[in-house]
């Protein structure tokens, strides 16, 4: 791929940085590159975006808007995205005028579980095995050996929506079409003991700098909990886990942050489960835990600023804070308890500014940071009991 200078020149604070999609993500994006001296531009529809909401600029189109693209060209030195179903096609039109990252050629495997899959295997990163089923043909075809085994549609899934569990073939068969028979992969059901993901940042001359391996806890498909702190894996694990991470943000020529995240099994073997080009849930705890945030790299990656190894400082837990807890009393949204947080040691509140909280909407993360693992566990456990989010 020929980059021209204009790809590898330093973007200094001053110029403004734009972001597709204006959620959370794109919102502490936003903080970030705003704390570094950079001007911000956010393309979302959404009048009342999360980023859109705190950017100097927020344009309120599309993605797929021509009109709205060729303003963030204008306004933008560099773009990158927060939302991974952002159309590829909108990334590669903007690339033709300025430095996007990640390129949409990334993002496209990311949004298809099958070339993922494929990605996987040729990047030499064991997954779950796995079946591709597009035709009747194909679902005939699947080997009794992949059941019982999760169906999962190929495009459009996150936060474990589009995925049903099928054990038999008849189920599989009625899961097949409760999807409308798009495109699906079936993995096969691993014993899982437990997931964990890891975050990579690469520059485009190569460069490539890692968080710590978080270890994960999901529940209904959704994040609920991250621990980051010495020993929260065996050591071993957690380094095939990072080269395993970047071994596939090499293979997919990436430049930007990516999450790789990974099933570990009762055996301890590990197995990569999917991507995400952009920042994620699991490293919100480095904006408190870590010298450099998971949206400082960001920063970094799309300006071509130099890619320092970030260093962790304090023990962390961080906990998702979804719209149910809003609704411990009832039907009518209340917010939580947030001083009697507060009080507690090492408390880092993030909230996202969303105007109406929601059953399964996440609204923001607490971060808890302390001098020990033990600590932070357990002052975590208290903060969930006031939550009332249950104990891990």
């Amino acid at each position: 791929m020929s980059h021209s200078t204009k790809d590898t020149e330093v973007i200094l604070p001053g110029a403004t940085l734009g972001v597709l999609g204006g959620g959370q993500l794109g919102r502490m994006f936003v903080h970030a590159a705003q704390a570094m001296g950079y001007f911000t531009a956010v393309l979302d529809q959404d009048e009342t975006s999360p980023a859109g909401l705190v950017s100097h600029h927020h344009i309120r189109t599309g993605y797929e808007d021509p009109q709205g693209l060729a303003e963030l060209a204008q306004l933008c030195a560099a773009v990158t995205t927060e939302f991974e179903n952002v159309p590829a096609g909108a990334l590669n039109q903007l690339a033709r005028s300025l430095p996007v990252s990640p390129a949409g050629s990334a993002v496209a495997i990311a949004q298809d579980r099958a070339a993922e899959k494929a990605h996987f295997v040729k990047c030499g990163v064991p997954c779950a095995p796995y079946a591709v089923i597009e035709t009747p043909e194909q679902l005939a075809a699947v080997n009794d050996a992949l059941l019982p085994g999760i169906l999962k549609t190929a495009r459009m899934g996150y936060d474990g929506k589009g995925q049903i569990r099928v054990k038999t073939r008849a189920e599989l068969v009625k899961a097949w079409e409760q999807l409308g028979r798009v495109a699906c992969v079936l993995e096969k059901m691993l014993p899982l003991a437990h997931e964990c993901s890891v975050i990579v940042a690469r520059g485009r001359n190569g460069d490539i700098v890692n968080l710590p391996v978080q270890r994960n806890l999901h529940r209904d498909g959704i994040l609920a909990v991250t621990e980051v702190y010495e020993g929260n894996m065996p050591a071993a694990q957690a380094e095939q886990a990072v080269a395993a991470a970047k071994s596939v943000a090499i293979g997919l020529d990436y430049v930007g942050v990516l999450c790789v995240e990974f099933f570990v099994l009762d055996n301890g073997q590990l197995v990569v489960n999917e991507i995400a080009p952009r920042p994620h849930n699991s490293g919100h705890y480095s904006q408190n835990a870590m010298d450099m945030s998971q949206f400082e790299l960001q920063v970094r990656c799309m300006t071509n600023l130099p890619l320092v190894q970030p260093r962790q400082h304090s023990a962390t837990v961080m906990l998702n804070l979804l719209g149910d807890l809003w609704f411990k009393q009832g039907d009518t949204a209340q917010a939580p308890a947030w001083d009697r947080i507060l009080a507690l040691p090492g408390a880092h509140l993030h909230l996202y500014g969303k105007v109406d909280a929601k059953r399964g909407r996440k609204m923001g993360h607490l971060n808890i940071t302390a001098a020990t693992a033990g600590q932070a566990r357990t002052t975590a456990l208290q903060a969930a009991a006031i939550l009332g989010i249950p104990a891990f």
